[in-house]
């Protein structure tokens, strides 16, 4: 599927708060609510998000509108719309509503695998295949970008250790089984800036620098924009983030804690890199999503301290 052009940027920002935000909270967002929050974050300066994952409304009611999201989302010009699927099954429903991105989570913790998925890595892989199949068979032009996610690369708080050779070796199995790129991401919040740097080394070193470009990070334990400067210095140019740190995995006990896209936005700007994104709308999409969230916590230190006297961002404000 033709995606998108991006606008001239540094580091991309990609929000998951419309899926991995609400799928770990206790409220059920309006549909109407979630089309604004997406509206609204485009309109500041966001070209990535993931708006929801398609799995059974059973597990997760929070995203049991997710088809009707991703073909409204579908609608703005200049917005990638990624959504992630469990299984082929779910690849085919968000194929057929029109989803930029799919990703396929592959918890490199078969523990988490099977209590997140219900699957083990062989079962995953083969549903990697199917997925891959599915849209190989689709015409050039149609065909969404495949990520296949190493969740709990750095740790699981349900096994413990995973160790960077199985993480290396599962991450050379997506792309075999016909994934576009990996991404790896700190489900549980592990991680730590060394061994970001040693990761994002040993999954080059296995299946080359264009198949890795992005990291999904947590701030579970207050490491979550240390850990995204570590891979910004190793090379990665795409980082998940979520508005006010919302969500985290409910199937990874302790695991709460999204890196907050408005810390990680003020970081990168006050840095002299473009995100792309207008602080001060992104702001207002955070008060917002908080009027329509009102029994959740809401962190991050920016939004609160707000920007200090004399702050240039790199991206310009819009005149408009």
């Amino acid at each position: 599927m033709d995606q998108p052009e991006k606008a001239n940027m540094d580091v991309l920002i990609s929000e998951v708060g419309p899926r991995d935000g609400l799928q770990n909270v206790s409220s059920i967002m309006p549909t109407a609510a979630k089309k604004a929050w997406i509206d609204a974050a485009f309109a500041a300066g966001i070209t990535e998000i993931e708006v929801g994952s398609f799995v059974p409304a059973k597990l997760l009611p929070q995203l049991a509108d997710t088809n009707e999201i991703v073909s409204y989302a579908r609608q703005i010009k200049g917005l990638t719309v990624a959504a992630l699927v469990p299984n082929s099954h779910g690849a085919r429903n968000a194929i057929d509503a029109g989803a930029h991105k799919i990703t396929l989570p592959l918890s490199c913790s078969e523990s988490h695998s099977k209590a997140n998925l219900r699957r083990t890595h062989a079962q995953v892989l083969a549903e990697a295949r199917t997925i891959a199949e599915m849209i190989s068979d689709l015409p050039a032009g149609s065909r969404p970008h495949f990520e296949g996610s190493l969740s709990t690369a750095f740790g699981c708080t349900i096994e413990g250790e995973v160790s960077e050779g199985k993480v290396a070796t599962l991450a050379e199995a997506l792309m075999e089984a016909g994934c576009d790129e990996v991404g790896l991401a700190d489900t549980t919040g592990y991680a730590n800036p060394s061994s970001v740097r040693r990761l994002i080394e040993r999954i080059w070193s296995s299946v080359g620098k264009e198949a890795l470009t992005g990291i999904h990070l947590h701030n579970t334990r207050g490491l979550g924009l240390a850990n995204a400067y570590a891979a910004l210095e190793a090379g990665l140019t795409t980082f998940d983030s979520s508005l006010g740190g919302l969500g985290g995995c409910p199937f990874a006990p302790g695991a709460s804690g999204n890196l907050v896209t408005e810390d990680l936005v003020y970081m990168f700007e006050s840095m002299g890199l473009s995100t792309g994104i207008d602080l001060e709308r992104l702001f207002a999409v955070r008060r917002l999503v908080q009027d329509a969230l009102v029994n959740e916590d809401f962190y991050g230190f920016t939004p609160e301290a707000g920007l200090p006297l004399g702050f240039t961002p790199t991206t310009p404000r819009p005149t408009n």
